[in-house]
């Protein structure tokens, strides 16, 4: 069989088999774990997002090749959940960016638009790490580019692409050590390569069947591998633009231009859009940074937040948790007519995981609760869908997760007409210290500064328990294991819930600790809870502790120790 253009009908198809094979893999890429925990779902999450652009697709009628391109880039955008997500969304919308032109698709284009989804892929992560569904991705559109000089057969073409995927994927262990220990592959490119394989079967004319728009999204278990680390500050200054380019600015200037701010500062975004640059930078001299940029056109959209300078006031909301509440009981009456509220200088959004943790954000006053976190990754949509219902000029959001961290700043790049300040809080914890700092007479930046710094401050802390088998860090763990996680690492492993948590906490207690606080989830009672208070009440008589209902699932305890 020889096949050596793909029309418009046939290329839905191919997309929508595609979805439809990760769909029908999701649970098996979910358990390809750098940890044995369930914090961050990469099946899910891809398929969530490959989902929200086949909706889109569905929707159209006989579309051509820049339809159809539109609606896979729009679609998964939006939808795009957890750094997978992210990551998927952005190879989608490189590709479809290069070959929506084309009535048809051939090697030489399908080439091109392999090579244009990788660039457009690397260019969105600040700190990409081999071994990822980057990596995967990238030896394909490398093959793609070998087997362009010797053959316009598709059929060869993607059987060869795929066969050259699989080995990269094979050889991820030896790229992320984490991933050799755990004697696993990478999820990401795992799940990239089950759309591929998706596609291949239906350009071989073979019959996939569907999957629905509405994807129940359920609580699995997995963790993203692709999670992008963040590291203490080390240059004062964030320093965001946007260049409207004027000179010529191609890949090479691009990654001078990269290049250059990596000489200066680290947190790097360098988002490339026809003739717009998005640009963000942690830096010391914010000049340094804005002069280069000069060279290659004007500047708009300038913010510099200075991420050293300390406060130390404390907010008090009351009223918001009022208006809250109002916005509540509005949307619950679909019939009553909403009265819009005055616009406020400052809003919040923040993601949660449970009835108890969403009442402790509400009192310190959250505008807008999305619930999600570990086990369900909200989407761009959702951020955008909770960004629109938030009425201020300034919003600050708190991903408290390190996998949605990089989906909130998706929507913040897809706002226009309010200031989106993401704080990255990986945890609750971090999330509630973070608004606990708000200062209401303070700028965006000096209140994004202060934030940022005093959630840093925080040590957290979480204990679940192992889904399988394994050994991290040299540490042998048995299914069903009590783990006792902090930021980085696991601490501590056993069979007891309350010894395993009272052996992290010990482990992030030091000299200049002052206060314990414990968020205890559905699988603890109150008395339980209560034990665990006394003996560390008993432990330590100089540090206050105090606990709260989180009503977490997965989790038996939240902690941080400050």
């Amino acid at each position: 069989m020889i096949v050596k253009t793909i029309d418009a009908k046939t290329f839905k198809k191919m997309f929508l088999a595609g979805a439809a094979c990760i769909e029908a893999k999701k649970e098996y890429i979910n358990e390809l774990n750098v940890f044995p925990v369930p914090d961050g779902d990469t099946g899910t999450n891809m398929t969530l997002t490959i989902m929200a652009a086949v909706k889109e697709v569905n929707s159209l009628n006989n579309p051509s090749i820049e339809e159809l391109s539109k609606a896979i880039s729009g679609g998964s955008l939006r939808g795009a959940r957890g750094n997978s997500g992210v990551i998927l969304s952005q190879l989608f919308r490189g590709f479809t960016k290069e070959i929506r032109n084309y009535d048809e698709l051939n090697v030489a284009v399908i080439t091109n638009g392999l090579k244009k989804a990788v660039e457009t892929a690397y260019r969105a992560v600040m700190k990409p790490k081999e071994g990822t569904i980057l990596t995967v991705a990238r030896g394909a559109a490398e093959k793609a580019a070998e087997l362009a000089l010797k053959t316009d057969d598709l059929v060869y073409f993607c059987q060869e692409v795929i066969a050259h995927m699989e080995d990269v994927l094979a050889r991820t262990p030896d790229m992320l050590p984490v991933l050799k220990e755990a004697q696993v592959v990478d999820s990401g490119g795992q799940g990239l390569l089950e759309i591929v394989k998706g596609a291949y079967a239906a350009l071989l004319g073979k019959e996939i069947t569907p999957v629905a728009t509405n994807i129940e999204e359920k609580s699995v278990t997995g963790i993203n591998i692709e999670r992008v680390a963040q590291e203490d500050i080390k240059f004062g200054y964030c320093t965001e633009f946007i260049i409207m380019v004027e000179k010529e600015y191609n890949l090479g200037t691009e990654q001078e231009f990269k290049s250059y701010l990596e000489s200066i500062g680290d947190s790097i975004v360098v988002v490339s859009d026809e003739d717009i640059v998005k640009v963000h930078v942690h830096t010391n001299d914010p000049g340094l940074a804005i002069q280069k940029a000069l060279t290659y056109g004007s500047l708009t959209n300038m913010k510099i937040d200075n991420m050293r300078e300390e406060h130390n006031e404390k907010v008090i909301k009351d009223a918001q948790k009022a208006a809250n509440e109002a916005d509540m009981a509005a949307k619950d009456d679909t019939n009553k007519p909403v009265e819009e509220k005055p616009r406020k200088k400052a809003g919040f959004i923040a993601v949660s995981m449970g009835e108890g943790l969403d009442e402790i954000f509400t009192g310190l006053g959250v505008d807008y609760i999305i619930e999600g976190g570990q086990t369900m990754n909200p989407s761009t949509e959702d951020m955008l869908n909770a960004i629109d219902q938030v009425n201020a000029d300034n919003i600050f959001i708190l991903p408290n997760n390190s996998n949605i961290i990089l989906t909130a700043e998706q929507a913040k790049q897809l706002t226009e007409d309010k200031n989106i300040i993401v704080i990255p809080s990986k945890t609750v914890p971090q999330g509630i210290t973070a608004i606990i700092n708000f200062v209401y007479d303070k700028s965006p930046e000096e209140n994004a500064e202060r934030m940022t710094e005093e959630m840093n401050r925080v040590k957290s802390g979480q204990v679940t328990y192992a889904i399988r088998d394994t050994v991290i860090d040299g540490r042998e763990i048995k299914q069903g294991n009590i783990m006792g996680l902090g930021d980085k690492t696991i601490h501590c492993v056993g069979d007891d819930i309350k010894k395993t948590t009272i052996e992290l906490i010990s482990s992030l207690v030091d000299d200049e600790s002052e206060l314990i606080s414990l968020y205890y989830g559905v699988g603890v009672t109150d008395e339980e809870a209560d034990e665990i208070c006394d003996e560390l009440v008993n432990l330590y008589p100089d540090l206050d502790v105090e606990v709260h209902y989180g009503g977490q699932p997965i989790y038996y305890y939240l902690l941080s120790v400050e």
